[in-house]
């Protein structure tokens, strides 16, 4: 195709969705007004399915499928990273020296990142019940984790973060979304119906399959952002070229000076 007709195939299109963004947004409620009936029916379908945050009803129940898009997102940009920038032949792995932290911030970064992972963790396990959830509560416990880098260097981190089980829990995490929808086909109902038993209004254990999928996308999400920020990490830290150079510093605390060989009596 020529590029005036490209241009013009665009053109097509643009006005086509221009009409469609029209006419809908002329028929939305006016601003300020008291009838809402999209939010009105989105809060009685979550009451009705007895969750008590409005919006993971709407994430996880009303509009899984849109959830499982979304999440999908994230899945296939980590998948992307980790192909795109894998070590290649010619580039090879060096030791991360150990950072000067000082004390003060090593400190203060230690004692933050159980409560950083705790807080975490509470926020996709109440995704059902209060604001948050798994994409919200995924990104506070995957930030946690990196704590430790801040505080004190990236060997410390490694050795808590096994990039090979982390990307098999991004794997898994979408994986239970899917299958827990697959459950729901064979139970007799629709893709990501909620068909489980709906619980007691405002515990952990209501809103039939709202808290599964909401802690499968914890998981992903969690995972996942771990995974991609070990990529980037790895290039700037540890793998170098031919040249023996790499893209980044190698510590939070020393980003001018190389990194030939391992201080000793440095702090790990």
């Amino acid at each position: 195709m020529s590029r005036k007709g490209r241009l013009w195939l665009f053109l097509a299109g643009a006005a086509v969705v221009a009409v469609l963004l029209g006419a809908a947004a002329f028929a939305l409620p006016p601003f300020g007004g008291d009838h809402h009936p999209y939010g009105d029916r989105a809060v009685r379908a979550a009451l009705a399915h007895r969750t008590a945050n409005a919006v993971a009803a709407v994430n996880f129940d009303q509009r899984a499928f849109d959830t499982l898009g979304e999440e999908s997102i994230l899945f296939s940009a980590v998948l992307g990273t980790v192909v795109l920038l894998r070590q290649t032949t010619g580039e090879r792995r060096r030791r991360p020296r150990p950072a000067r932290v000082p004390g003060t911030v090593r400190r203060f970064g230690l004692a933050l990142l159980p409560v950083t992972l705790l807080t975490g963790l509470y926020v996709v396990a109440h995704g059902q019940l209060s604001p948050g959830g798994g994409f919200q509560g995924g990104v506070v416990v995957a930030t946690a984790l990196h704590l430790l880098y801040i505080a004190v260097d990236y060997r410390a981190l490694e050795r808590i973060r096994p990039i090979g089980l982390y990307a098999v829990g991004d794997a898994v995490g979408e994986a239970a979304y899917v299958l827990t929808g697959l459950a729901a086909v064979l139970a007799g109902s629709a893709f990501l119906a909620n068909v489980l038993p709906l619980g007691t209004f405002n515990t952990l254990s209501s809103g039939g399959t709202v808290p599964l999928l909401n802690a499968a996308v914890g998981m992903e999400v969690t995972c996942g952002i771990v995974v991609l920020l070990a990529r980037f990490l790895d290039q700037a830290v540890e793998i170098e070229g031919a040249s023996g150079t790499t893209t980044g510093p190698a510590s939070p605390a020393d980003p001018a000076e190389p990194a030939a060989t391992e201080r000793k009596g440095d702090p790990a």
